[in-house]
């Protein structure tokens, strides 16, 4: 007897929007096959007029990179500490460590699941009283909801610390009509696959001004010297994106309004249609918070029932996933110091990401929904 294999869906696929095969056709045609060329270009000028107030944008190979970046012009060094937010993707720590640097974790407030401004200048007041002050903040819109932006810059000036804006979950969330990726020191962006809009892997660097542009763009570039020979009086990194790949980024980009559009319909087609079970409920958008909910994620009231629903789901083969794990409770980073209220822990324990593609149909969402619903009858 024949099995009949249910229909995949994934958590967050690639959803192409036409053109980009038309850009990256003309990277082939015109032998625009390395690092640089007319399509990163293109691109980084879609982003920097979609993210608006004078960003200037460095497309790189990756979001990661681009945080690696930013700490080193931000003056990150061997033996400093840089505060992260704990209740992220490790991508947002790691480079911290590359620059031989130690990430200090701060855990989350309630309201929007990112960095707690009462603990960030609580950990701020703890290193400098350890003759130890900060020299950078990586605070994260998670989900694409963004984080409180006012209490932390407010933080950040009074202690003369930059902030780094990781907005690689963010694109097309807004706060307070300001657009994600310009409201810090520095923004990242990434383009991996799962994002709003790929380019297959890739990321961006976005900078107040022309000129701190151009240095990660020589950073990124090998850091090689303007000489007639190969000459080197910095260390580099071989982090630009590609010509091909930012042919992709470029079609993206058209259809960014779209993408947000959609995740956002799925998130109000989950609400409408879970929000009657008591033990479901969502995290909703602060005033002045405009999110463009790359990813719909559940709370529940325990461990049990999340991995229930997870479980439930992938029996249906339908992709879901537990919210991050946070970075404090990582083996790799167990004797890093914290700063923790115990709410990114809960948040991992009881909550869960949905399917959140923006290429879902209606009839996928139905399954879904009607798959966790059969759990409560």
């Amino acid at each position: 007897m024949k099995t009949t294999v249910l229909k995949k869906i994934w958590l967050s696929p690639p959803h192409m929007g036409g053109n980009e095969e038309a850009y990256v056709k003309e990277a082939f045609d015109t032998n625009w096959i390395a690092p640089l060329g007319p399509n990163v270009q293109q691109f980084e000028h879609a982003i920097e007029d979609f993210i608006g107030s004078d960003i200037h944008a460095a497309c790189l190979s990756s979001g990661t990179g681009a945080i690696h970046l930013g700490l080193q012009i931000l003056g990150v060094g061997h033996g400093d500490e840089v505060i992260c937010q704990s209740f992220t993707f490790a991508a947002s720590a790691n480079p911290i460590t590359y620059l031989g640097a130690s990430p200090i974790f701060v855990d989350s407030e309630e309201e929007t699941w990112n960095i707690s401004p009462v603990l960030l200048e609580e950990a701020i007041k703890d290193r400098m009283a350890q003759g130890k002050k900060p020299k950078a903040i990586v605070a994260v819109h998670l989900y694409g909801m963004p984080y409180k932006v006012d209490e932390v810059n407010a933080i950040a000036s009074r202690y003369e610390i930059p902030v780094i804006e990781d907005s690689a979950e963010a694109l097309g969330s807004s706060y307070r009509g300001f657009n994600c990726g310009s409201l810090g020191d520095l923004g990242i962006l990434s383009f991996n696959g799962n994002k709003i809009i790929t380019t297959s892997g890739g990321g961006a660097l976005l900078c107040k001004d022309k000129s701190t542009k151009e240095k990660a763009i020589f950073l990124a570039t090998q850091a090689r010297d303007n000489a007639p020979h190969y000459q080197h009086s910095s260390i580099g990194y071989n982090y630009r994106m590609s010509n091909v790949l930012a042919g992709i980024g470029r079609g993206q980009m058209e259809v960014l309004n779209d993408r947000v559009e959609a995740r956002r319909r799925n998130f109000e087609f989950y609400k409408e249609h879970l929000s009657n079970i008591s033990e479901i409920s969502f995290v909703t958008e602060p005033e002045g918070s405009y999110s463009n909910r790359w990813l719909t994620c559940v709370l529940t009231p325990s461990f049990e029932l999340r991995e229930k629903i997870r479980m439930a789901l992938d029996n249906e083969n339908i992709e879901s996933r537990p919210l991050w794990k946070p970075m404090h409770l990582q083996p790799v980073f167990k004797n890093n110091l914290s700063f923790v209220n115990g709410v990114s822990e809960d948040l991992f324990e009881r909550g869960l990401c949905l399917p959140s593609g923006s290429s879902l149909a209606i009839e996928d969402l139905e399954r879904i929904c009607e798959t966790i619903k059969n759990l409560f009858i």
